[in-house]
């Protein structure tokens, strides 16, 4: 590790002491923060959260609990499905909840049906001629089921080595990198596909069990579209969000920005498929008066450098669908709908770029690869000014020399998690995690600050802040980095009692050394258990305008590990933690450029590329 002018940095604990909320430290005889009045959950199991005082036993359901040294617990029991009734008693006080558990299994109106909404398609859909259209029921076992739609009637069989996979949450309750699949019973599939153009219908089911005969019509119709007459759409939205199918279960790809233009090739519900693969909702879209394909040229390239970042221009005749994707030492910008005229592109030295390679990779698919001088990226925004798409590549934040001072010239964006209605996941008491997120976040500033940081706050108050507009503040802001500072919780299932640790969050590559960096240093310098770095899909992990890494600093519903989080003396280790972490972790990254030791890169130089 760097050492910045080869000595350690020090950090000196903070002088003020750290002082959380009474209701972190209230103690109430017998209280019970989870779950809440009449909970239901389609969970096998749930974990009862809360405190009573150090005296005497609690008892849930007649058997005494263990608990922690302040008296908070947090056991797990098992569920049946249905109402469970759980009776908590201590010296003479008692509380009783109700939590209703619901099945997840098919059901059924009688022994001869199909499963509640077990048919698809489900909605209405369209598809290109020849694109295979697969249809699905949940029956009873042993059952003939077959689909009639125009003059076709389609056999549909027993999936017998179909899984069903454990939702994304599975993983933080296994803290395992795989979880085990269940096999997923009685469900019936069959696939064809259709040549002529037209609407179809809906399809129709039947199905043979015991001598008996049921039908049942579809809810969706189906329709083939004509490829010669594809709808044309132009994103509305400021940011449409794409992603690999017609659903808000399915990823995300790139955002596409207000403007870009592209033919839809099929629809299902709401959502329309693009040209390029990528699905999104008709309400970011609107129709274009044209069926002609939204295709583009593109020839001359040219960059730019301007304070803090290079521009890259794509001049293009409409605005068309791209996406971005960042390797260890490389960028890669792919413009679909385009094909390439090019013979130049400009490209001097660069702070950032040391080289720029394209390739026509289809007939209507560019990638541009920039290799870049160093691993670690800044930051990157894409945007559209008239139908030329810019890129911007930020440049590294410079440090200065100064010992005590080391992170001057460094702007860093705290988020405190939550706030006003959203209270987040809840201490054993009831103390909410929106309280100590801000008491962290702001003790945070203030050391930082000390270190020479420009630090911006989202939040400085308990009040609403919509996801969004923090995003939009990280934006406006362009922090070096963006933390987002939150204390987690578990799903239903989790084993509140056991389950300790810090985790980090990204999701962008640019993220990944400041969060497994931040993890490593938090863990083992505090001494604390390492619950893991995960990629996740986060509102706050998603900004690419910086390094934004989301923090979980412990478990708020561990009733030992809650006692650390709202200990004065260890809330003023941790954010001398961070604050120290953050300036080892500038100090010690390759392209971080000293203010006053700043040497040119010449030694990677740029050069300018010439197409075939």
């Amino acid at each position: 590790m760097k050492k910045l002018l080869g000595l350690a940095v020090t950090i000196a604990l903070i002088g003020s002491t750290i002082i959380f909320s009474l209701a972190a430290q209230a103690q109430p005889s017998l209280y019970l923060a989870y779950p809440p009045p009449n909970h239901e959950t389609i969970a096998d199991k749930i974990f009862l959260i809360g405190t009573a005082s150090s005296q005497e036993e609690v008892l849930i359901n007649g058997k005494s609990i263990a608990r922690s040294k302040a008296g908070h617990f947090a056991p797990s029991f098992p569920l049946k499905i249905g109402d469970n009734v759980f009776e908590i008693r201590h010296q003479n006080e008692k509380l009783n909840i109700k939590v209703k558990r619901i099945s997840t299994e098919p059901e059924f109106e009688s022994k001869v049906a199909f499963a509640k909404n077990s048919l698809t398609p489900a909605t209405n859909i369209t598809r290109l001629p020849n694109e295979l259209i697969c249809f699905s029921a949940i029956s009873p076992p042993n059952a003939e089921v077959k689909v009639k739609i125009e003059d076709q009637t389609i056999p549909l069989s027993l999936q017998t080595d179909l899984v069903e996979l454990p939702a994304n949450s599975a993983i933080f309750t296994n803290n395992q990198p795989t979880t085990k699949a269940t096999t997923k019973t009685n469900q019936y599939q069959g696939c064809t596909s259709f040549t002529e153009i037209g609407n179809l219908g809906q399809p129709e089911f039947e199905l043979s069990l015991l001598g008996e005969t049921i039908t049942q019509t579809a809810p969706g119709e189906i329709e083939i579209i004509s490829p010669t007459e594809l709808q044309v759409v132009e994103i509305t939205a400021e940011t449409g969000v794409t992603r690999t199918g017609p659903s808000t279960n399915y990823s995300r790809l790139t955002p596409l920005p207000k403007g870009v233009k592209a033919s839809v090739t099929g629809t299902e519900g709401e959502w329309l498929r693009l040209d390029y693969g990528a699905w999104i909702k008709a309400e970011e879209t609107k129709p274009i008066a044209t069926n002609v394909p939204s295709t583009s040229l593109i020839r001359s390239i040219a960059s730019r450098q301007l304070p803090g970042i290079t521009e890259i221009v794509f001049p293009l005749q409409i605005a068309v669908p791209f996406s971005v994707k960042q390797g260890e030492r490389t960028f890669t910008l792919t413009l679909y709908n385009t094909t390439a005229q090019t013979d130049t592109i400009r490209l001097d030295e660069d702070p950032v770029i040391k080289r720029l390679d394209w390739q026509q990779v289809t007939p209507t698919q560019i990638d541009y690869t920039f290799h870049l001088n160093n691993e670690q990226q800044w930051g990157y925004e894409v945007r559209y000014q008239g139908t030329s798409l810019v890129l911007s590549l930020r440049h590294p934040p410079q440090l200065s020399l100064q010992r005590n001072v080391p992170l001057i010239g460094v702007k860093i964006l705290l988020d405190p998690g939550h706030g006003g209605k959203e209270s987040g996941a809840k201490g054993p008491t009831g103390y909410p995690e929106k309280d100590i997120n801000l008491l962290i976040s702001t003790s945070l500033a203030k050391q930082l600050e000390r270190l020479g940081a420009t630090v911006d706050l989202t939040r400085t108050k308990d009040i609403d802040l919509a996801l969004e507009d923090r995003v939009k503040m990280i934006d406006r802001s362009k922090p070096a980095i963006a933390l987002s500072i939150h204390y987690n919780a578990l799903p239903d299932d989790g084993d509140a009692m056991n389950t300790k640790g810090i985790s980090t969050f990204w999701y962008h590559s640019q993220a990944h050394s400041l969060a497994v960096f931040l993890q490593n240093y938090l863990v083992n310098q505090l001494n604390r258990p390492s619950h893991g770095v995960y990629w996740n899909n986060l509102a706050l992990t998603r900004p690419h305008t910086a390094p934004a890494v989301l923090l979980e600093l412990g478990f708020m519903i561990n009733p030992d590990e809650f006692e650390w989080i709202t200990n004065p003396t260890e809330q003023t280790k941790l954010v001398n933690a961070i604050a120290s972490g953050i300036t080892e972790w500038f100090t010690s990254v390759e392209n971080c450029c000293y203010r006053l030791d700043c040497k040119s890169n010449s030694e990677s130089k740029s050069h300018s590329v010439f197409g075939a």
